[in-house]
């Protein structure tokens, strides 16, 4: 299908870009890698009347060492992600998760904050960034700045808590190295969306993400509870679905999906639990 009619339009800097999101108003919407915008535009799920294009800020490409953390660009595209020495040594996961988003063309276009904008349930790198107790850095209005962490950004199927507005800058990552780590995708075929992913992160404690288990990207906290109170993995890894409303597709039932949940968290922690031990 061919998209509605919109205006469009390509800042210069942050600044520029936060001027003409207030001028669109809520009907203006910020294009960066585009491939998860352009195709919902395409099938009339979404009809912005003005497309921002950010995708050449390079302002806001980066990874820096910042101490206890990381801070990497929103710009930052998953194959900079995948490859960046700081986020091999001191979040692998991450770097290991950029690496499986869809396929060298994507890795190549998309970007880490796009996906996390994006909000989708069904992406890999927003349960990496639960997993990994990530915070965003939003700037809005008058140059207005917030922090935002992972837990509280996902609102709703593909809703999160960007106001109007404001635009995602910058993603922080505690730094866990030397920690044990795992990231378990199930899929039909190669490059397609999960049917069920698992990222777990074990450094003292254990954080654990879960895609496409709702209608948010989502940690399984029964399971990390359980953990925290001297649970084995296996017995853990039992209350993968605990109060989890998992969706019904073509590709599974709720049923199949809570399955495929306990069994791949049990394969993350162990695996976890082998790099870090």
């Amino acid at each position: 299908m061919i998209p509605a009619p919109f205006e469009y339009c390509r800042p210069t800097s942050v600044e520029e870009a936060l001027g003409m999101l207030g001028e669109g108003g809520e009907d203006a919407k910020l294009l960066a890698g585009g491939h998860s915008l352009l195709p919902l535009m395409k099938l009339r799920l979404a009809a912005p009347s003005l497309l921002v294009d950010i995708g050449r800020l390079r302002e806001l490409s980066y990874v820096r060492d910042a101490g206890d953390a990381l801070r990497i660009g929103a710009l930052t595209r998953h194959r900079d992600v995948e490859t960046d020495p700081l986020v091999a040594e001191h979040a692998p996961l991450l770097a290991h998760v950029a690496g499986q988003v869809g396929d060298p063309q994507v890795r190549h276009r998309g970007t880490i904050g796009g996906s996390i904008a994006h909000g989708d349930p069904a992406s890999d790198l927003p349960a990496a960034a639960l997993a990994l107790g990530a915070t965003f850095e939003v700037v809005g209005p008058g140059g207005s700045k917030r922090s935002i962490a992972a837990g509280d950004f996902f609102q709703g199927f593909l809703e999160t808590s960007l106001a109007p507005g404001e635009i995602l800058t910058e993603i922080v990552v505690p730094k866990a190295t030397g920690a044990g780590w795992s990231f378990q995708k199930f899929n039909r075929r190669a490059q397609d969306w999960a049917i069920v992913g698992v990222a777990a992160v074990r450094n003292g404690s254990t954080g654990i993400g879960l895609v496409n288990m709702g209608s948010v990207p989502l940690r399984a906290t029964a399971v990390e509870e359980a953990l925290a109170g001297g649970a084995s993995v296996e017995e853990a890894a039992a209350h993968a679905a605990d109060g989890l409303a998992p969706p019904a597709d073509l590709n599974a039932s709720p049923e199949y999906r809570a399955h495929l949940a306990r069994v791949l968290v049990r394969r993350a922690l162990e695996e976890a639990s082998s790099r870090h031990g």
